[in-house]
């Protein structure tokens, strides 16, 4: 099963015992059809060789029966495994034809992330000492909470129904520095930062700056400070790309005029007005999802382009010369693919080892956006992609909305369609950013939609004792699972010990420190470290079987003493069961 390298040969095999004559139609942008040889009873075979360009190619049965055609394909919704029959043209099976030297950075393979939301994580005793000018100049709408234990407030704009994010606890790059120890226990080898760049808001993810720290959380000295400090505990340091839209408060839109540039929205003149679009100069402006405080960038500019991938000073390139291990990048499917192949190459000259990884939501090998198909694991564009696919089939597993049938399909197809080196890089999380806490998902609270439910509603939500022990036991025995499977499992900050919260900015809250579930926090870190210390979890292959609807069984093993790259991989073999609780 799985995908293949270009040129390689291909045999499919279908069993069938109603027609004599059953035909092969494959295609790649062109259709094929071909007969298939029957080479047992029942048994039919083709062999066909892959296009020596990446792409994906389709493929799918014609079964000619005596009182008519008959086709069949794959699964109605799309997973694989065992097909269905269909009236006219089936949904066909997939085969992900990928480039045969494509690679991706080991670290990854064998990593563990811990994401951080830098305004939320740690406070270190200086905090803003000696950057209160700067402060006060870059952030002039910004309230500042005075106790580190206090709710982050809700302020919603009215024009947009957003979250204004105008409110900040003051965490700083130091203070992660002044953490990292714990996380070395933990046993995480990868932070993954949300932005940290110049910007109006907590978030930032309405970018001011791509050339400056944001002043509260520190300054280029303290940038450096963290990527060495992080170094030297064994860790590297990804940070977040905002890439499809900047701030309406930004050196290059300034609409504020709080930057000492020439902005678009300031003069036609500017030299970043062409980044823009306008349908009426200067108050109508093409914007992110309508959000007038992001107005999108055209990524097809040629001076955008440049400003970020340039050799010598682009901001991607730049960013990793300065010790960054790469890039996550915001709304990936929303970038032109022309760019994401010009974002691999310009950070894989700056640094081979390098990692673009993906904020793609649904199956990244095979989505619809903006009217294109698109694939993100041939090996030209990305690394990698967060796995919220799993996420989602692991919160329907352990809340009863699926089995453990169904959750092992939706793991297996992803086997199937991901070559190696993108599937073993994957981002296995089960919290982040843009979603509730995942103890508040693990009894039935995760939701469609960004606000999810009424926020006055949610702001009231609070998890009784049974709620949370019984979130805390399926939490763990998820990340069982993940540290089971290939990728880098991933923690969102707090999720570790136990902290709560519905969608943003509940799910944003400071990282509660003084009220730590410990029990749980070394828990976790015995699953982690585990996968840490045995490469069969890491590398190995996978079997995946549904003992019965409540029970998952993962097996890693080696064959031929070698992992799926090849490489030597000695040891025994492992086996893990996740019972649904």
């Amino acid at each position: 099963m799985g995908p293949v390298p270009t040129g390689e040969q291909i045999r499919i095999r279908f069993l069938c015992d109603e027609a004599e004559n059953v035909t092969l139609r494959t295609w790649n942008g062109v259709e094929h059809r071909a007969a298939m040889k029957l080479v047992q009873e029942h048994l039919f075979e083709a062999i066909v060789t892959a296009p020596q360009t990446p792409l994906l190619l389709w493929y799918d049965f014609i079964i000619h029966r005596g009182d008519g055609d008959v086709r069949y394909g794959t699964s109605y919704d799309q997973l694989g495994g065992v097909g269905a029959f269909y009236h006219g043209q089936p949904q066909s099976y997939q085969v992900t034809v990928y480039q045969p030297d494509y690679q991706t950075p080991d670290y990854l393979r064998h990593g563990i992330i811990y994401q951080i939301f830098p305004d939320r994580f740690y406070k270190d005793k200086h905090g803003m000492s000696g950057r209160v000018r700067q402060v006060k100049a870059a952030h002039p709408e910004a309230v500042f909470h005075e106790s580190w234990d206090e709710l982050p407030n809700l302020s919603i704009d009215s024009k947009t129904g957003d979250n204004r994010a105008l409110d900040f606890f003051g965490g700083t790059l130091k203070g992660i520095v002044e953490k990292l120890d714990d996380l070395r226990e933990l046993g995480v080898t990868i932070l993954y930062i949300n932005p940290v760049f110049r910007a109006r808001t907590n978030h930032r993810y309405d970018t001011g700056s791509y050339e400056e720290i944001d002043p509260i959380l520190g300054d280029d000295k303290a940038f450096d400070a963290l990527i060495k400090a992080a170094g030297d505990h064994g860790m590297k340091v990804m940070m977040d790309g905002v890439f499809s839209h900047t701030g309406s408060d930004s050196k290059y839109f300034n609409r504020y005029g709080r930057y000492d540039t020439t902005g678009a929205y300031q003069s036609k003149d500017s030299p970043y007005y062409p980044w823009y679009s306008f349908s009426s100069y200067p108050d109508r402006y093409n914007c992110w999802w309508g959000f007038e405080t992001l107005p999108a960038v055209d990524k097809n500019n040629e001076e955008y382009r440049r400003y970020l991938l340039n050799a010598d000073n682009g901001i991607l390139p730049g960013w990793v010369k300065r010790g960054a291990c790469g890039w996550r990048l915001d709304v990936a499917d929303e970038l032109p693919v022309s760019m994401l192949r010009e974002m691999r190459t310009a950070l894989k000259t700056a640094n081979p080892e390098a990692v673009l990884l993906g904020e793609v939501w649904e199956d990244a090998s095979n989505k619809i956006a903006y009217g294109q198909q698109r694939c993100y694991c041939l090996g030209d564009t990305l690394d990698s992609v967060m796995n919220y696919p799993l996420r989602h089939g692991i919160i329907d597993f352990f809340t009863g909305k699926c089995d453990a049938y169904q959750l092992r399909r939706v793991i297996l197809h992803q086997q199937e369609v991901y070559p190696a080196p993108f599937y073993y890089s994957l981002m296995n999380l089960l919290g982040s950013h843009d979603r509730v806490r995942i103890l508040n998902a693990m009894v039935g609270y995760d939701r469609e939609g960004i606000a999810q439910m009424d926020r006055a509603e949610a702001a009231r939500i609070r998890l009784t004792r049974e709620e949370a022990n019984l979130a805390q036991t399926r939490v763990l025995e998820a990340f069982r699972l993940l540290c089971a499977l290939p990728g880098a499992p991933t923690i969102y900050y707090g999720d570790e010990i136990g902290m709560q919260g519905m969608a943003d900015p509940w799910n944003r809250a400071p990282m509660d420190w003084a009220h730590a579930n410990k029990a749980m926090r070394r828990s976790l870190q015995k699953l982690l470290l585990n996968r840490r210390e045995n490469n069969m979890l890491q590398t190995g292959y996978l079997n995946v079987e549904a003992e019965d609807e409540n029970t998952l069984v993962i097996r890693r093993y080696a064959v031929d003493g070698k992992d799926v790259f090849g490489q030597p991989l000695p040891g025994r073999a492992v086996t893990v069961r996740i019972k649904r609780k």
